[in-house]
């Protein structure tokens, strides 16, 4: 085999170089670990290493598509070639591969995708998972899977490479042989610079934290580019080193998200007049990539660049001398009680923040200065937490059905789905169709799973297509796959702008739509055809109609280029079509204005940002909502961040599995009402005052004394006084006296309690309980619980037992002193267990004693209370010997 790329002129001057002949002997095992630091050239050098190694094609992913675009540019240039010859690139909306191609870089999502449609990847001798350490979700399911592929194709290479990782547990998982390179380890200096206040408020990010990224940035770079200790040599992954003078001026800010990346870069740009200031991040153009990532112009100004966590491993920014953190991160995190995954904002782990750091000294000294102090260093999280524990897992779960591993089951993942997110992905793809009964794929399934978006947004398309018409379907879900985020929410803007060229990912946007109408499915008139029970006639009458003047697919799968003629035009027929395509993907964020905030058909709350356009709109389509706080939740907790408005037929036909009707009772103000409903969801839409069936009434008292308790019943002091003793006969006697506390008596509801009452005040609830005494023991009841005792002077005293949920509780006996003159022995109740607890009472009803043992209390204590009280009460008995 001949050797096609030159190993020993793209390894020149990197630290990785010396380890190609140990990556040679490991790859005859079959599976390796690639453990190196930043910096060392593993990217640019393993899989042109592995390429001359294997036979066929090596694929190399990229955890973005940023990454794959800049790994691709660079190893092209390196080899003197151009991207699609011996270097190829495959991403969402952009494919250049050649036959000549040795290396094609690709997204997890596209490979992904490719093992679905073959298995066995012919005509790939080698796969090289680059960035594992992110624990990207769909990179750990890539792990497991191609581990199986690997079982059946002994001649496929499996290289996995790490920055920071569980060496030896992924060495395990994967059987891999491991290899080790070193980085060249330049000085690095550390300044700690933190805010003078918090970080964030109920708002999110303060404005006054993103001040002082910006003022310690400014003054930082200044210092920096001015110093001649900038200076560094080296060679950089990309193939540029310093500038013309050898200087690495550059800056490298870390943000969390493009909001702070623009309101920094923009602060920054009027503060360094004398800077190149530059962003980078997942929404820019090819070529705006192409200018952060190729380096400055030799002599020319020194640049600041302004980037989110991709610049953190998988792609370098050269000539950089210096890096500020901010010392944070954008990570999914999942609400399973609203059913949504959004964004938010967190410290950033250790291992994150070292590689940010590494960032300026890859090529020389380098300094980093942290947004942050010590103290909150040492209690950010060692690593970042796998996307796996916090997602959505409805793709990754249709993805391992059509696989053929429904869960997982029989991979070896790195970590195990969690059980409560992937039954709420089971359940999501049930609905759809994707998934049988028994969790396997459908062949509907298999047809969301080629799509390349979320399986909803998949089910959208096709069932959307014969609805608003193929093109404009795919019109909608390419702009709600990306990562367009619409002003005000307001998705038909967002749309308008995208066919009008306004908006900067246009281009992109129209790649990804040709792309999306291949898989829409064509009757033999160019006609597309629905998947689920949705009637596209009825959806189109009822609100989208206007909106389905359809370019056909062509019989090639093929669509002709976006043309505005042929779609639904701006005003209210784009806005149904927008409207019905959201809500056939998410019929249960179908939701209905409700004061200042909207009723999602899910049960939640949410409420659309400040200014919003469709602000008034009475039913609208969400696509997106996501948890927040502060002025643009509207005390909700949610906010709608993606919408369009929808009419209530369309709602209804979009949304018609969620329409139901039923009987509701409630207890309200003392007396059970019932109403039947008629409901999308929990979004009520009509109600009619009915009577309570009983059957219903009874559910309506299980639920309101399983929420409230037995508290709010008319708990008289007679049915009081006997729940008190019943509790006193099980506590001390036990069986078959039975337990009378609020969680007993809600278990027992049908022994006692009367279930077709309408009205709090048609309740005896002395007489229920009753009905929970035992038989024939019933009979003792009155001698083991007396409501009163008969003291010494034959007077009748009533005992005051212990609360239901106090066992330790004793039975009291408030008297006068002088009605015990002459008992020696303290009664016992009980069948003789419990003593009685006497509280000995003045002539005026006042404490004097308290005893069980009234023969010890005359012998004794007795004496004193007699000298004191014989005075102040003379005409009442104080004999000496009262017993």
């Amino acid at each position: 085999m001949v050797d096609a790329f030159d190993l020993a002129r793209l390894g020149e001057g990197l630290p990785f170089a010396g380890a190609l002949s140990d990556l040679a002997r490991a790859l005859t095992s079959g599976s390796v670990l690639v453990e190196a630091p930043p910096g060392t050239g593993k990217t640019t050098l393993v899989p042109p290493a592995v390429a001359n190694e294997v036979p066929g094609r090596v694929l190399l992913t990229q955890p973005r598509r940023i990454a794959a675009g800049a790994a691709a540019r660079r190893l092209a240039g390196l080899t003197g070639t151009r991207v699609g010859d011996l270097v190829g690139l495959t991403v969402r909306g952009h494919h250049e591969v050649s036959p000549r191609t040795r290396v094609e870089v690709v997204t997890p999502g596209v490979l992904l995708r490719r093992l679905l449609a073959e298995p066995d990847l012919p005509g790939v001798g080698a796969v090289v998972l680059d960035e594992v350490h992110e624990r990207g979700l769909e990179t750990d399911l890539l792990l497991g899977m191609l581990a199986e592929v690997r079982d059946l194709r002994e001649d496929l290479a499996l290289v996995a490479m790490s920055a920071t990782l569980d060496t030896a547990r992924f060495a395990d998982l994967l059987g891999a042989a491991v290899v080790h390179a070193d980085g060249v380890l330049h000085p690095l200096t550390v300044r700690w610079v933190p805010p003078p206040g918090p970080f964030a408020d109920a708002r999110g990010l303060t404005p006054a934290f993103l001040d002082h990224v910006t003022d310690t940035t400014a003054e930082a770079h200044r210092r920096h580019a001015a110093s001649p200790g900038s200076a560094a040599g080296g060679h950089d992954l990309a193939g540029h080193g310093p500038d013309a003078a050898g200087v690495r001026r550059d800056t490298l800010v870390f943000l969390p998200g493009v909001r702070e990346i623009e309101r920094v870069a923009g602060a920054l740009a009027a503060r360094l007049p004398e800077a190149d200031v530059l962003s980078l991040h997942g929404g820019l153009s090819l070529t705006e990539q192409e200018r952060v990532t190729t380096g400055g112009r030799a002599g020319g100004p020194a640049r600041v660049v302004v980037t989110t966590a991709v610049a953190e491993s998988s792609l370098t920014v050269p000539g950089v001398g210096l890096v500020v953190d901010a010392g944070l991160s954008r990570e999914p995190r999942r609400d399973a009680a609203r059913g949504m995954t959004g964004l938010v904002t967190v410290r950033c782990s250790r291992s994150a923040a070292t590689q940010r750091a590494g960032r300026a000294a890859r090529e020389g000294p380098g300094l980093v200065v942290r947004c942050y102090d010590e103290r909150t260093w040492a209690s950010m999280p060692a690593y970042v937490t796998p996307e796996v524990l916090s997602s959505d897992l409805t793709a990754a779960a249709l993805t391992l059905a059509v696989w053929g591993a429904p869960g997982g089951e029989g991979l070896a993942l790195p970590d195990p789905l969690p059980a409560v997110a992937l039954a709420d992905a089971v359940e999501v793809l049930t609905d759809l169709g994707a998934l049988d009964g028994a969790g396997r794929a459908t062949e509907l399934g298999r047809r969301l799973a080629a799509v390349p978006a979320d399986p909803r947004w998949a089910r959208a398309l096709l069932d959307g297509a014969p609805v608003v018409g193929a093109a404009t379907a795919a019109d909608v879900v390419a702009m709600l796959a990306d990562d367009h985020r619409p002003e005000g929410a307001d998705l038909t803007r967002l749309l308008a702008d995208l066919r009008n060229g306004r908006h900067r990912g246009a281009d992109r946007w129209r790649r990804e739509t040709a792309r999306l109408c291949r898989p829409v499915p064509t009757t033999s008139g160019g006609a597309t055809t629905g998947t689920s029970g949705v009637s596209p006639s009825r959806v189109r009458s009822r609100g989208a109609g206007a909106a389905a003047s359809d370019r056909s697919v062509t019989s090639g799968g093929r669509a002709p280029a976006p043309d505005d003629s042929t779609r639904a035009d701006g005003g209210a027929t784009q806005a149904a079509a927008v409207g019905c395509v959201v809500a056939l993907a998410r019929p249960e964020w179908v939701a209905r204005r409700r004061g200042a905030s909207y009723l999602l058909a899910a049960g939640t709350r949410a409420a659309l940002p400040p200014g919003s356009a469709l602000a008034g709109q009475e039913w609208l389509a969400i696509a997106d909502v996501s948890r927040a706080s502060g002025r643009a939740a509207e005390g909700t907790g949610a906010v709608i961040r993606a919408a369009a408005p929808l009419t209530e037929d369309a709602a209804l036909a979009a949304a018609a599995p969620l329409l139901h009707e039923e009987e509701q009772c409630a207890l309200e103000g003392g007396r059970i009402t019932a109403r039947r409903v008629r409901a999308l969801g929990a979004v009520e839409l009509s109600v009619t005052p009915t009577g309570a069936s009983p059957e219903a009434t009874a559910r309506a008292w299980r639920e309101a004394l399983s929420e409230n308790g037995l508290g709010p019943l008319p708990w008289t002091p007679a049915a009081t006084a006997l729940r008190r003793r019943m509790a006193f006969c099980h506590t001390h006697v036990g069986d078959p006296w039975p337990a009378v506390t609020d969680a007993a008596l809600l278990a027992r509801l049908d022994d006692w309690f009367d279930l077709t009452a309408t009205r709090l005040t048609d309740l005896d609830l002395s007489s229920a309980l009753q009905a929970l005494l035992p038989w024939p023991e019933a009979s003792e009841f009155d001698a083991l619980a007396p409501e009163r005792l008969v003291v010494a002077d034959g007077s009748r005293a009533r005992i005051d037992y212990p609360d239901v949920d106090d066992p330790q509780g004793r039975p009291v006996v408030a008297v006068r002193l002088q009605s015990c003159f002459g008992a020696t022995e303290t009664p016992r109740l009980a069948g003789g267990r419990v003593p009685v607890l006497f509280h000995l009472l003045s002539p005026a009803r006042r404490p004097l004693a308290v005893t069980d043992d009234l023969a010890s209390f005359w012998r004794g204590p007795y004496a004193g209370v007699r000298a004191e009280m014989r005075g102040r009460y003379p005409k009442h008995p104080w004999p000496q010997r009262p017993s």
